[in-house]
């Protein structure tokens, strides 16, 4: 299959270029820059270049394409606007001939009470409350013949990448202990970025319409914080924060990393046979793998 790719030089996007590779598809990768164009091409991709914001050059990447897979995104006020145009603009250049495969998130299910799947009620922070509308939107251009697949990833790590390495790891590298949003008696979902790419390609044979939750693991903070510390080299040095300082430190994105999560990802193991082989996210961060 000829697989249009969009965020081919970001962090999933690398490891998804890679798992298409491997499946045998051919993979054209939107880059926004001349290092992006060199990281995607390195990776077996023919790269396009152009941003999220230029519609012509998306429209006609997914016409040429048999599949789209949208993990492209903008740290923008206007990342909704930008990620629905961009959405549209391939869901019209594929023209309901292949499968275009969008990218949600759990966050917008809020806090879980429990184990959920795919069909609970959502409850989005401020944050990404945003996606609600979008992916309704891609979702309903099935009825005029599209064939929309959403993939919500978890928390992803992995290749010493990722925002938990971002937002934990790396500043207690310097601050000397892993800061955790109150007594870290919350839950977490996460899955490694090699398993999350695979998703995306097996989404790639879904049915129109499906959405699939790409969660491996579910974890209290309190069970992932020793982990964060080990490969931050601060070993045993966990500190407690409100919410409030943690608003402070990390902005509005506390409120998702204060959420108390857990999720199964039975649908996409039963319909698609995504089988994720990384089951020990604390052994795999603290060990920087």
């Amino acid at each position: 299959m000829k697989v249009f790719l969009t965020g081919g030089s970001g962090y999933i996007g690398r490891a998804t270029i890679e798992s298409l590779r491997r499946h045998g598809h051919e993979v054209t990768a939107l880059a926004r820059s001349d290092r992006a164009v060199e990281t995607v091409t390195a990776l077996g991709a023919k790269a396009v270049v152009g941003d999220l914001t230029d519609l012509d050059v998306l429209r006609a990447g997914a016409s040429a394409a048999d599949g789209v897979i949208h993990l492209g995104a903008v740290n923008s006020p206007e990342a909704a606007t930008i990620d629905l145009a961009a959405a549209e603009a391939m869901l019209d250049g594929l023209g309901g001939r292949g499968p275009y495969v969008h990218t949600g998130g759990v966050w917008v299910y809020g806090d879980t009470d429990g184990l959920i799947d795919e069909g609970a009620p959502t409850n989005p922070p401020a944050i990404t409350a945003w996606r609600l509308d979008n992916e309704a939107r891609v979702l309903a251009s099935a009825a005029s013949g599209s064939r929309p697949v959403v993939v919500m990833p978890g928390l992803v790590y992995g290749r010493s990448n990722g925002l938990i390495e971002a937002f934990f790891v790396e500043p207690a590298r310097t601050e000397g202990a892993v800061r955790v949003i109150g007594d870290g008696a919350n839950h977490t979902t996460l899955v490694h970025v090699d398993d999350i790419a695979d998703l995306y390609v097996l989404a790639l044979e879904a049915p129109a319409g499906a959405v699939y939750l790409g969660v491996a693991q579910n974890l209290r903070f309190a069970e992932l914080a020793p982990a964060l510390a080990q490969a931050a080299g601060h070993a045993g040095k966990i500190e407690q924060i409100s919410l409030e300082q943690a608003l402070e430190q990390l902005g509005p994105i506390a409120e998702a990393y204060a959420l108390d999560q857990q999720m199964r990802s039975d649908r996409a193991r039963r319909e698609l046979g995504w089988n994720p082989a990384h089951l020990d996210a604390a052994s795999d961060l603290a060990a920087g793998r």
